[in-house]
């Protein structure tokens, strides 16, 4: 059709295009080729998806959550509850800058309930201080993010780090709120994190009985109490001298429904390792045994199936509840490990912005172990990825009625079958 689009450029998204040309063969002329440019990975998720915005210190940040489906009870104290959780100056051992974290949703909920509609959730910055961080207008943290920005952009936001700061992830926080709910309802899932190792303190703790309250019973996040405490004095020791560390959460998911994830691309533990390796931070991720199970053998490794009360199990879960890229109905179990805070307050050798070498003292305010907040956030990524694939095997699965099938609203598979029934009763056949 005259003034159409070329096939291939039809089927796409509208984004950037860039024209490059395309040879055909050694000796033939070359001709050109529209190619689409996808630009700049703020918006996470297929049918659930989240689009977060705003930099560490402008006038706000926060979220648009598109594809969440109408009818889900949620209030805007449910999500301050988890950005509560995700604040800063919460204790001697997070960093001192003072922000309520108060949320306002401007759209896509009303009387307590999603409209399904896209929901935009805004919190503002009311504590920022741009003056601690003109040194940083010229020479780059070492480990931060203000090198690679100026190589990719060529212009950043110099005060809080811009788009690389933590304070980004509010946006996420916000959106996990609503993704638990939803997991809540309609199947019962739940969604815990906890500290599990700050430096070289390590913790025990039962995957099976731990409690949110058990996480939030002490400032580190730890639900075992005496390593809670040993790993406070670590990091509140390393904040003393101006210097920061690391550690790892672990995330347990419960009750997850039976065959979420897709074979081969979107395998569940990929789309897990992309959520939560693009939090700020994070260096590597473990689901179930993780690397030590590469050092077992298969008869080791290998999780023996059985039969409890008409549902198929594991009696081990070296898995972690993953299997094949599904879900297999166990504990979903995966560990992150997290650097030490780029931002430290002693001096460090650099370069500045011109390419000569300096000296830099940073200032600013930061946490001396980022695990703790760190917590809040891991489970609202690990939830926005079950929602989203939640949304997607209702739509390919769980359309057409089958036993067993997770709908909590039974009414919709009895529609089905009683339109089946009755044009069958009619004499209707290939339906």
């Amino acid at each position: 059709m005259k003034g159409s689009l070329p096939p291939a450029e039809h089927m796409l998204k509208p984004s950037l295009r860039a024209t490059v040309p395309l040879h055909q063969g050694c000796g033939r002329r070359s001709r050109q080729l529209t190619l689409p440019i996808s630009a700049s990975g703020n918006t996470f998720g297929h049918s659930f998806r989240v689009t977060t915005f705003g930099e560490s210190h402008g006038k706000g940040v926060g979220c648009v959550i598109d594809g969440v489906p109408p009818r889900l009870p949620i209030t805007k104290q449910e999500i301050q509850a988890e950005l509560d959780r995700r604040r800063p100056g919460q204790s001697r051992i997070t960093t001192p800058r003072k922000e309520s974290d108060t949320c306002e949703i401007y759209s896509g909920v009303g009387d307590g309930i999603t409209l399904g509609t896209p929901i935009c959730i805004m919190v503002p910055n009311t504590d920022q201080k741009s003056q601690d961080y003109t040194e940083m207008a010229v020479a780059y943290r070492p480990s931060h993010a203000d090198a690679t920005y100026d190589m990719k952009y060529g212009i950043r936001a110099v005060a809080g780090g811009g788009r690389s700061s933590a304070r980004e992830t509010i946006g996420r926080v916000a959106a996990g709120a609503v993704a638990k709910k939803l997991l809540e309802t309609v199947a019962g899932v739940e969604v815990l994190a906890y500290v599990n190792r700050v430096k070289d303190v390590t913790s025990d703790v039962d995957h099976q009985t731990f409690t949110r309250a058990d996480v939030e019973s002490n400032d580190v996040r730890c639900p075992d109490s005496a390593a809670a405490e040993s790993m406070y004095k670590v990091i509140d020791d390393i904040r003393k001298k101006g210097d920061s560390c690391g550690g790892e959460v672990t995330c347990v998911i419960r009750a997850c429904p039976k065959g979420l994830g897709s074979p081969v691309f979107d395998k569940l533990e990929a789309e897990l390792a992309k959520a939560l390796m693009s939090l700020p931070a994070s260096k590597g991720i473990e689901i179930g045994s993780g690397f030590s199970g590469s050092r077992m053998l298969g008869s080791e490794h290998n999780d023996e199936f059985y039969m409890e009360d008409g549902h198929v199990r594991t009696r081990t879960n070296r898995s972690g509840g993953i299997q094949g890229g599904l879900s297999n109905g166990e504990l979903i179990v995966a560990k992150i490990a997290f650097k030490p805070t780029s931002t430290i307050a002693r001096k460090q050798n650099t370069v500045s912005r011109a390419g000569e070498p300096v000296e830099l003292l940073a200032r600013g305010r930061h946490d001396p172990c980022v695990v703790p907040r760190a917590v809040p956030m891991v489970e609202a990524m690990a939830a926005l990825v079950l929602a989203d694939q939640l949304l997607q095997h209702y739509a390919q699965c769980e359309l057409l009625p089958r036993e067993g099938a997770c709908s909590p609203d039974t009414s919709i598979a009895s529609q089905f079958r009683r339109h089946l029934e009755e044009t069958k009763a009619n004499g209707v056949v290939n339906v």
